[in-house]
Order: structure tokens, then sequence, then C-alpha cells
């Protein structure tokens, strides 16, 4: 397999943390969305990462296409959701709401960075959003004691918090006051310590 985009990416890294902890191999393509736009049109006409080129030639686009496909290839004791209710949809509304995050905070960034005119109704609402999504993640991380958000292990919804959470801290520094969610805080701060999380990483290199 092949993964295109670049580690400063959330859904890049979540998507090549599950690789690595499934043991499957692939060629990493760390191409840009505004540097290599051609290169990686060529695979994916939405032209975004990550990109997930399958051994067959078969291409998925975005990161719940990846992750859905690669949780298919290992039994269900190794899966990173769970395969079980209630356990499943709970740990799917956790990975759901931190992509999102991820997704408002690209959204913000760009905003800020590439128009000419900012709309502060949508940066404001952006914000919002974000905070809002910090919120409910904080509530339900600090009713949970465990290292990991569910019982069992490491899991999608564990990864997809510390990536959503390290990009957002990076690409708006001083947005969040983390002493306000010290249990997302010390969530991240564990999972990123892992010699995983260091080897999939990439400081946020803005576009220029």
């Amino acid at each position: 397999m092949i993964l295109i985009g670049q580690y400063d990416s959330p859904f890049v890294r979540r998507v090549a943390i599950a690789l690595k902890l499934y043991g499957l191999p692939f060629e990493h393509r760390p191409w840009s969305v505004f540097g290599d736009a051609d290169k990686i049109r060529s695979y994916n006409p939405l032209t975004r990462v990550p990109t997930l080129v399958l051994d067959d030639g078969a291409v998925l686009v975005d990161s719940p296409s990846a992750i859905d496909f690669l949780d298919g290839l290992v039994p269900a004791e190794r899966a990173l959701f769970p395969r079980q209710e209630p356990a499943r949809h709970r740990a799917v509304r956790v990975a759901a709401l931190a992509m999102g995050l991820a997704d408002k905070a690209v959204s913000l960034f760009y905003e800020q960075r590439l128009h000419r005119e900012i709309s502060d109704l949508w940066a404001d609402r952006c914000r919002v959003q974000i905070l809002a999504v910090l919120g409910v993640l904080e509530t339900d991380r600090a009713g949970r004691a465990g290292e990991y958000w569910l019982s069992g292990g490491i899991g999608h919804a564990d990864i997809a918090v510390a990536v959503a959470l390290r990009f957002l801290g990076e690409a708006h520094p001083g947005l969040v006051s983390w002493a306000e969610y010290p249990a997302l805080a010390a969530h991240a701060d564990r999972h990123e310590a892992l010699p995983l999380f260091q080897e999939i990483s990439q400081p946020f290199i803005p576009p220029s």
C-alpha cells in the first residue's frame, strides 16, 4: 500500500499509526496538497490527503474509508474499533468528534491564512465548534479512569483525539487554554510520548 500525505495532517497521521499498529507494510509519500497537488490529483480527484493506494491499485480518498478498510484486514480482537455494541458506537462517536474538531481547525486556519478578507462570522463559528467539542470530549475522558478511552488497549478513539489535539495546538497556538481541559491534555501527552507517535510525527508546516 501507498499512503500519500504529510504527517502534520491529523487525518494522514491517524491512518499511518493504524497501519503501524496493525503491522501492515506501506510506502509513505509525504506529498503536500499545495506543493504536490498535481501528483495527488493523479490518484485522488479530490486532491486531498490521506490518499491510500491499495495493492490492487484501488484508491481510497479519505481517512474514514481508509480506516474502515484497514479494520477489515484484521481479526475482530485486533480491530482498533470494537466490533460489538455498545462499545463500537461509543468509540466511533469519540473519533468522529475528534476528526470533526480537526476539520474545523483546518477550516479556521484556511480562513485566517489563505483568504484576503477574513469572515469573522465563519471564524467565530469555527472557534465555537472547536471549543464545544473540546468540552464534550473533556467531560467524557474525565469520566474514564483507564489509560485508554475504552478498555482493551489503544483504539481509534485514542488515536483520533491525540492527533487532533496535536494539530489544534500547533495550527492555532494560544486558541485553547489546556489547563481548562486537563483530562484531554493528559491523554494527548501520554500518547504523544509513545515511540510510535513520535515516529509518525511531523511539525505543522503552514502552506506558503
